[in-house]
């Protein structure tokens, strides 16, 4: 009996080690059909008793090195649902408690309150981690993921976060920053750009339970489960390469289109301090775009919300331009009302009122409306999509396309 004890656990353990590895190649989404999403079986609820937990924890248990990022799913759930597409482990963090799922199915997770958290059947006060073995996701949201989900309680909710290779990070990155069916070289430039903007956050880790947003506070991700030929191969074919400056990194700001020519991040972020590789460039590439050239109307009533949580109060009489870079982006406006008037920063006013850019060429207010016209979509900081885009079908390699809009900057190995 100890003998088929001691070998039920040294399956377990060799099980859960080969879970731990993120597989190296998955099949690839078809090309033409964007929300194919793997085939997930009809739900079963059998679960298997583990005789004993493993007597270490995982090495993705310990803090995440630079090869494993924390995203934020998820914040502030109650419950939820999260399907696997084959066999998975569930077990809290100090691995007092766990039970195999050897099917796929779905698992249903919710909130106990009081800091507590229900996965399938296991209750606990702490962290529950859902493990998928070799070729497994986990989907949920509609999206596919191939690392493993932690389930952290709070008070009376729990956050949803997936700790994952970084390289199967930016396959979930990729698709949602740049249109995947664009040339592979404006592709590499992304990947690598992305791969620098991760790593440089993960240097300073604000909150003890992730690292990175899903979403524009740090880089739009939606799972590294599905997967392009072209991301895959933009992501493979820059493996480990990142963009220095005086051999570190910084942070490598892009945007969708700069309107002829990109800005010195201090137009942008005027706490920021001068930076070569961030203090613009020269693009003639974009012009092929949608986004180069825009006009839009936004409601009076937008505006003098706006205007309203910087202190002026009335009824609007217009909006102008106070200041601007000498590449046209305004970095102040002047907002006019019945009250008195106001100067604010324009990427503030950009993001309240939904603007494109601050590359403002035209403004006008009539009625309850103000019409403004302009070039480009985004910030206008480090790297014009764009433009990379346009680079590539004329034949730049992505290491012509960053040294272009990251002047100075060097292309060099992960140390």
């Amino acid at each position: 009996m100890k003998h088929a004890a001691r070998l039920l656990v040294c399956t377990f353990l060799a099980l859960l080690a080969t879970a731990c590895m993120v597989p190296s190649q998955r099949k690839t989404a078809s090309s033409t059909a964007a929300n194919d999403s793997p085939i997930i079986q009809a739900p079963q609820t059998q679960e298997k008793k583990e005789a004993e937990p493993p007597s270490q924890a995982p090495a993705t248990e310990q803090k995440p090195s630079l090869k494993t990022v924390r995203v934020l799913l998820a914040e502030k759930q109650t419950s939820s649902s999260i399907k696997h597409s084959g066999q998975v482990y569930v077990y809290t963090k100090n691995l007092d408690k766990k039970y195999k799922v050897s099917a796929a199915g779905t698992l249903a997770v919710r909130t106990l309150g009081g800091g507590k958290v229900q996965v399938g059947t296991l209750k606990a006060e702490q962290s529950i981690i859902i493990e998928p073995t070799k070729n497994t996701l986990l989907t949920w949201n509609n999206n596919t993921y191939a690392g493993k989900f932690f389930i952290v309680p709070t008070k009376n909710s729990f956050l949803l976060v997936e700790h994952v290779d970084l390289e199967n990070y930016l396959y979930g990155v990729l698709p949602y920053e740049m249109n995947y069916t664009w040339p592979l070289e404006a592709l590499k430039a992304q990947a690598v750009a992305a791969r620098t903007y991760t790593l440089k956050t993960l240097e300073n880790v604000k909150n003890k339970n992730f690292d990175l947003y899903s979403d524009v506070r740090s880089q739009m991700y939606k799972g590294g489960g599905k997967q392009y030929d072209s991301v895959r191969k933009a992501v493979d074919g820059t493996r480990g390469k990142v963009l220095t400056y005086n051999n570190a990194l910084f942070y490598t700001y892009y945007h969708g289109n700069c309107g002829g020519g990109t800005d010195d991040v201090r137009s942008w972020n005027f706490g920021a301090s001068s930076l070569k590789p961030l203090s613009g460039a020269s693009c003639s590439y974009d012009s092929h775009s949608k986004s180069f050239t825009w006009q839009m109307n936004v409601s009076a009533a937008k505006v003098m919300a706006y205007a309203k949580s910087v202190g002026l109060t009335g009824t609007l009489k217009s909006v102008q331009v106070a200041e601007k870079t000498n590449t046209g982006r305004a970095t102040y406006l002047t907002i006019r009302s019945s009250k008195g008037s106001k100067k604010v920063s324009c990427p503030k006013f950009r993001l309240s009122t939904g603007i494109r850019s601050c590359k403002i060429t035209r403004v006008s207010t009539s009625g309850q409306q103000v019409h403004f016209e302009g070039k480009g979509y985004g910030h206008g900081i480090g790297m014009c999509q764009d433009g990379a885009s346009g680079m590539a079908k004329k034949g730049k390699t992505y290491e012509q396309i960053l040294k272009n809009y990251y002047p100075g900057a060097l292309i060099t190995p992960i140390k």
